[in-house]
């Protein structure tokens, strides 16, 4: 199978936490992986073992901006240049498409190895943000980075794409939640914790996001009867207390082997979950979301900031998937 998964949660919930076994997970089954963080806050490098100097070193994905947007450009005739390129361009005729076992100079830029007990996955990650990049166009242009590298990704067979987003409005101002063939949404048995499923769900509902919880933090029958009560059917699995995790959060992680058998057995659901989505791939919906939000966004600002009529960029022939070939 290819997917393109997200895991979502408000901060604490242990979203960082879960997206990097899932991604141990993979590794360990020797399954090809990028691993992408786009949270605010830049733990999915530390997570995943990485020393304080090691994770301070990854490069910023939003500081590649101009690299990442030559490189995907190509030779498209639709797209005058970089400048005109906002976090919601869609590829056409021409544009270069990634793959996620190819080289290429935005892997050599902006992803690095990290070596795990079971394998080796590609990390990249937007880079940490300052309280002076938050609602500022900067701010955005980290994330943008990672939206742009996603509507130009051609996921092949047995390959796996894991991003550690935010929850927040950002994603479905741009429509990075509509990128995904499944979104994991973790949440804590609080009140807290299921709000930001339902107003994830709300935003979801007309897009056919696939959207499965994750119950996290939960410790006896009374949490789990909370959260499906809350949650429903969409709840998938839920994880308790791990010796393993502490250990992993001390620095000290033991072999990946050495994980509960209980949290192995959930992260094999919520691979099959993942999984069993790719049967439901629906290339050319996934084409007309990348559109319809990339006019939304050229009509609210783009337009204005790049001086250039952006919906000329749509390339009304052009529809994404996994028999498209790059452009030059």
């Amino acid at each position: 199978m290819n997917m393109k998964i997200a895991f979502v949660g408000k901060g604490g919930s242990g979203k960082t936490t879960l997206s990097s076994l899932f991604i141990r997970h993979l590794a360990a089954e020797g399954a090809p992986v990028v691993a992408v963080d786009a949270d605010i806050n830049q733990h999915l490098g530390a997570a995943l073992g990485l020393d304080e100097s090691e994770a301070a070193a990854l490069p910023a994905m939003g500081e590649h901006l101009r690299l990442i947007k030559d490189h995907l450009r190509g030779s498209n005739p639709r797209i005058a240049s970089a400048d005109t390129m906002i976090k919601t361009t869609p590829p056409g005729e021409g544009s270069r498409l990634l793959r996620v076992q190819e080289d290429n100079p935005v892997y050599d830029t902006c992803a690095r190895p990290v070596e795990l007990d079971g394998g080796t996955v590609r990390l990249m990650v937007t880079g940490p943000f300052t309280d002076a990049d938050l609602g500022v166009a900067c701010y955005h242009s980290k994330t943008g980075a990672v939206e742009l590298c996603l509507n130009h990704l051609v996921d092949g067979p047995g390959e796996y794409v894991v991003v550690d987003m935010t929850a927040g409005s950002d994603s479905f101002a741009s429509g990075m939640f509509t990128r995904f063939d499944m979104t994991f949404l973790v949440a804590e048995p609080t009140r807290k914790g299921v709000s930001v499923y339902r107003q994830y769900k709300e935003y979801a509902r007309d897009f056919g996001v696939a959207l499965r919880v994750v119950g996290n933090k939960v410790q006896g029958p009374d949490d789990l009867d909370f959260l499906r009560a809350e949650v429903g059917d969409d709840l998938l699995v839920t994880v308790g207390h791990s010796d393993w995790v502490r250990a992993m959060e001390k620095g000290r992680p033991p072999r990946f082997a050495a994980l509960e058998g209980s949290n192995r057995l959930a992260l094999r659901t919520l691979r099959e979950a993942a999984d069993a989505t790719y049967e439901r791939r629906d290339w050319e919906r996934y084409t007309r979301q990348m559109v319809h939000f990339h006019l939304k966004n050229a009509q609210s600002w783009g337009n204005e900031r790049t001086g250039a009529d952006l919906a000329a960029q749509v390339d009304p022939g052009f529809v994404l998937g996994e028999s498209v070939t790059a452009g030059a």
